[in-house]
């Protein structure tokens, strides 16, 4: 998927560097391409995004986001960075992320906090706002785990470029850097005292073995002393990947372009707004009809069969290859898997009398059908007698 996706990149490579190709412009470039940017001598390779409705003669000043990606993603050959968190989700709904998205990678064994990288990152930011019309008033921060310390400390470091920032899974307290935990009384109000109202949106898993809640906690509690404008939502059983989730909100993006950058310290409103978000809708119990109704064998759109049906007060689904995973009801209407994805949704549909005629299957990026058999393809054949 990476090299389909950077092959545009790859090819502007090796067109002449003063955007010449054969003495025409060379064709409209969008999506995920190459670039390096240089710094104290030193070259890091590093990804940018452009949308597809980008175009480089229209005037227009584009939205931009810098992103810093997590430990697992370092290295020097620019694209890791590109799999997890904010570019995954842009290659799902690219139509959700109208931004010009800069994606620089840290170097192994380098972290995002050190001064150096700190550096690169928002050289690589300065130089794709220059060329590509980023809007100063109009560029955001996002980070996750690793990339939510150095989000944290540019957030700090340069409280007037952002026009709002998103953290997951992140914090102030490196865990590369223990003793900073000797400044926990003191050290979220600088912070705080440092970002003024600049909107911070923070993501965590309530059960995040790796960066403890608690720092998303702190720097809220932090903000909101310091009159700040700031929102926590904690998803409920969630671990450290929680930025899967976080990065899929639909609101998010809707809200970091809601945010421009402030002329003014004061310019946005103070704002202390903190959600426990549940995995997964309040199981509803159904009526035993109401559960017979939607038993029964279910044709997919590629033919295979799936069958649902009733043990008791609960609903089972079992699949052509015998796997069983159990079903939960937000509603009549309503099916999910309360041991899977909370992005997955089965809705119950019925005909004019009432019959359940279709499961509609539902993920983040597309549906389909499974309609429901007639109830004489799901008697049981009868075997020949013995002897017969």
């Amino acid at each position: 998927m990476v090299a389909c996706a950077l092959a545009p990149g790859a090819a502007s490579a090796s067109a002449p560097a003063n955007g010449k190709h054969r003495g025409q412009e060379p064709p409209q470039e969008t999506g995920f391409l190459n670039r390096r940017v240089e710094v104290n001598g030193i070259s890091y390779k590093f990804q940018v995004y452009l949308p597809e409705e980008y175009r480089r003669d229209d005037g227009k000043l584009w939205p931009i986001i810098l992103f810093l990606h997590g430990r697992g993603e370092r290295g020097s050959e620019g694209m890791w960075q590109t799999q997890i968190g904010l570019p995954l989700e842009v290659r799902d709904h690219p139509e959700r992320w109208p931004f010009v998205i800069v994606m620089p990678q840290c170097p192994i064994p380098a972290h995002w906090t050190d001064p150096p990288i700190m550096t690169m990152a928002m050289a690589a930011l300065d130089q794709m706002t220059e060329e590509f019309h980023g809007d100063p008033d109009r560029t955001y921060l996002t980070g996750l785990s690793l990339g939510g310390y150095g989000a944290w400390e540019l957030a700090k470091d340069y409280p007037h470029r952002w026009a709002a920032i998103a953290i997951a899974a992140g914090g102030i307290f490196w865990s590369y850097a223990y003793d900073r935990w000797q400044q926990a009384s003191t050290l979220p109000a600088e912070y705080a005292q440092a970002v003024g109202r600049t909107p911070i949106w923070l993501f965590h898993g309530s059960d995040d073995p790796v960066v403890q809640p608690r720092q998303s906690e702190m720097m809220f509690e932090a903000v909101k002393a310091a009159g700040g404008h700031i929102r926590l939502w904690m998803y409920q059983g969630l671990t450290h990947d929680c930025w899967a989730r976080a990065y899929n909100e639909p609101e998010l993006p809707r809200w970091l372009l809601s945010h421009r950058l402030a002329a003014r310290p004061d310019a946005n409103p103070v704002l202390a707004e903190r959600e426990i978000i549940p995995r997964h809708p309040p199981v509803a119990k159904l009526p035993p009809t109401a559960l017979e109704a939607i038993a029964g064998d279910y044709r997919e759109p590629d033919g295979h069969t799936l069958v649902i049906y009733r043990q008791g007060e609960d609903l089972y689904e079992k699949d052509q290859y015998g796997a069983v995973l159990p079903l939960a009801a937000a509603s009549a209407s309503e099916l999910f898997y309360p041991n899977g994805s909370s992005s997955i949704r089965m809705m119950v549909e019925r005909d004019r009398e009432g019959r359940v005629i279709a499961i509609v299957y539902r993920d983040d990026r597309h549906e389909e059908r499974w309609e429901k058999q007639p109830a004489v393809s799901r008697q049981t054949v009868s075997l020949p007698r013995t002897g017969d």
